[in-house]
């Protein structure tokens, strides 16, 4: 059962002692979760109660599901903002119906997350490399800081999924600027940070709530055009089935695979970061992905929006010294109260100060240090970075995921068309055999031998730059050479296209009097070699364990005349067309 139900391999073990520290951590991310929550509900489009209701049941769910100890799940900055363009693009109109489709999307988001799990096919989110993430998680985060400019300042400004119409439009409204809402803003702004600089262990986005709803009661900041958050309805979001319809499920598939991927990759890689720092392994690749499916899935049917985990609660969880997913139960439990009780003291608070919770939460997503890491080391996944970066500021949020992912593919295949490809000669005094242009004089080079070492898996976008590559070789040694062997420790995977290439080389060498062998193929190459025809042109005999003993085998052996080695060809390729 422990298979299918994680949370029983921890509840056997539960300590009495972990119970005081699952309840101090579960009611300090609760805390922080109900303003965030509300606020990033602002970022997706939606009224500030939808935040509350994707930060009850999901987190129950994933409480019983999840494999992460610390994981602190629910609404997030990065995944609101998908939320919002993906539905930006779509002809929407009411409220209600956009509210529809939002929930909708998080019940797609779960049953593509599940039908990935069930099918153990987490490896999918691999194709999504760190420039890609790091330049998308950058402009989208910009995205989100400059759209909430609009409540910082007041007024009321078009929104837009794109930096530079964000940047226009905000531009245009400055001089309507209130300056009750921009002191509350920045005041939150200032106060979230100082105290998180001074003691990070205090709630600073508490305070701010707390401050900011004291502010606009008793200076009744209303009757100066203060934005406040309005009623919150009382009260537990009901079970209502998503409304399902093809044409919808056909216009936000795209989104919804987005979402799908962006979501289990922030979830997985705080588990197991979280997960190295404290020493333990419990994270299961797939079995995150049923939880967060189930969490979303279920969580659909009761109001909730997409959920996954969230970088900066899943660190305050942690170190608030939570030991199990108990915790999450505390967290929702604390949700679930003030959606019973506590709604009516949020009618007065600003929406500046969801706006500073927001650009100080968000802030911290703009990676600077890894761009400065590649321009030194990997210019070319900078490229894809700044490419990925651009395009998600000015054309699109999904563009730039999928124009990123393209793009890494596209640098992978052709770093695998034209693999390291080098001469190998033998260190003086010792057994080893190593480039001969990286180390130079230290390595003997004979005339009469060829050893190359092919660094990739040989396959069909390769086969040709190998045979072009050999021939270059060959003729480098002129008349004097008498033999190759082909160093193959680091060739994984022979494709049928490769080894009828190899094929033909093979015949080609022996035609010319060359000897050609394999040394160092590992267990699945050596596989490929018998059961792909290489055999029927290579004798067994030329097979080799390590290169000297090749070059041992050589040293040896007459070499055969040209008259004979065609003789042995001619003999092969009957047994070839045999």
């Amino acid at each position: 059962m422990q298979r299918f139900l994680p949370f029983l391999e921890w509840l056997s073990d539960y300590n009495k002692r972990w119970l005081s520290r699952d309840l101090f951590a579960g009611l300090t991310v609760g805390v922080i979760l109900i303003p965030q929550g509300m606020a990033y509900a602002m970022i997706a489009g939606l009224p500030p109660v939808y935040g509350l209701y994707a930060s009850l049941i999901p987190l129950v769910v994933y409480a019983f599901l999840g494999t992460s100890r610390q994981l602190a799940l629910g609404p997030v900055a990065m995944d609101s903002l998908l939320v919002a363009a993906g539905l930006g693009t779509l002809t929407i109109t009411g409220s209600e119906n956009y509210i529809a489709m939002a929930i909708f999307i998080a019940f797609m988001v779960g049953t593509i997350q599940l039908f990935l799990g069930v099918f153990r096919m987490g490896f999918l989110v691999n194709f999504l490399s760190k420039p890609v993430i790091s330049g998308f998680t950058s402009a989208a985060a910009l995205i989100i800081i400059f759209s909430q400019v609009k409540h910082l300042l007041g007024v009321d400004i078009q929104n837009s999924n794109h930096f530079h119409e964000l940047l226009t439009n905000a531009f245009v409204k400055v001089p309507e600027t209130n300056p009750f809402d921009l002191a509350i803003g920045i005041g939150g702004i200032i106060i979230i940070l100082a105290l998180k600089w001074w003691n990070r262990k205090i709630p600073g986005i508490l305070f701010v709530v707390i401050f900011g709803i004291m502010a606009v009661y008793f200076l009744k900041l209303p009757m100066h055009g203060v934005n406040i958050v309005g009623e919150i309805p009382t009260g537990l979001p009901h079970f209502q089935v998503p409304r399902i319809h093809l044409k919808s499920a056909l216009e936000v598939w795209p989104i919804a695979l987005t979402l799908a991927l962006v979501g289990y990759l922030e979830a997985i890689s705080i588990g197991k970061s979280i997960e190295e720092k404290n020493r333990e392994e419990t994270v299961d690749a797939n079995k995150e992905l049923i939880a967060l499916g189930a969490s979303n899935m279920v969580g659909s049917f009761f109001q909730a929006y997409n959920v996954t985990g969230s970088f900066s609660r899943s660190a305050i969880h942690n170190s608030a010294g939570a030991k199990t997913p108990i915790s999450l139960l505390f967290s929702a439990l604390t949700v679930l109260v003030t959606l019973l009780f506590l709604t009516p003291l949020f009618y007065y608070l600003p929406n500046a100060v969801l706006a500073s919770i927001i650009m100080v939460s968000v802030y911290g997503l703009i990676d600077v240090a890894y761009p400065k890491s590649l321009w030194k080391y990997r210019k070319e996944e900078l490229i894809i970075l700044l490419i990925t970066f651009l395009t998600t500021l000015f054309i699109g949020i999904p563009e730039g995921v999928v124009v990123g992912t393209l793009l890494s593919l596209l640098l992978m295949v052709y770093k695998t068309s034209k693999p390291h490809f080098v001469e190998l000669g033998k260190i003086e005094n010792s057994e080893y055999y190593k480039n001969v242009d990286r180390f130079g004089s230290a390595v003997n080079v004979r005339e009469d031998l060829l050893i190359l070492r092919f660094d990739a898996q040989l396959y069909f976008g390769n086969k040709n730059f190998f045979k072009k590559e050999l021939v270059k070789f060959i003729q480098r040694k002129g008349s004097a050479l008498k033999c190759v062997i082909l160093n193959a420790e680091s060739i994984n995977y022979i494709d049928s296209s490769a080894a009828l290439m190899l094929v033909q080389v093979i015949a080609d060498m022996h035609e010319r009097g060359l000897q050609f062998y394999i040394a160092g193929a590992i267990g699945p190459t050596r596989d490929i070699i018998f059961t792909s025809g290489i055999s029927d042109a290579l004798d067994k005999k030329y097979l080799f364990v390590q290169t000297k003993e090749a070059v041992n085998y050589f040293d040896h052996t007459t070499i055969p005349s040209e008259v004979s080695a065609r003789v042995a060809y001619e003999n092969r390729r009957r047994k070839i067309d045999d």
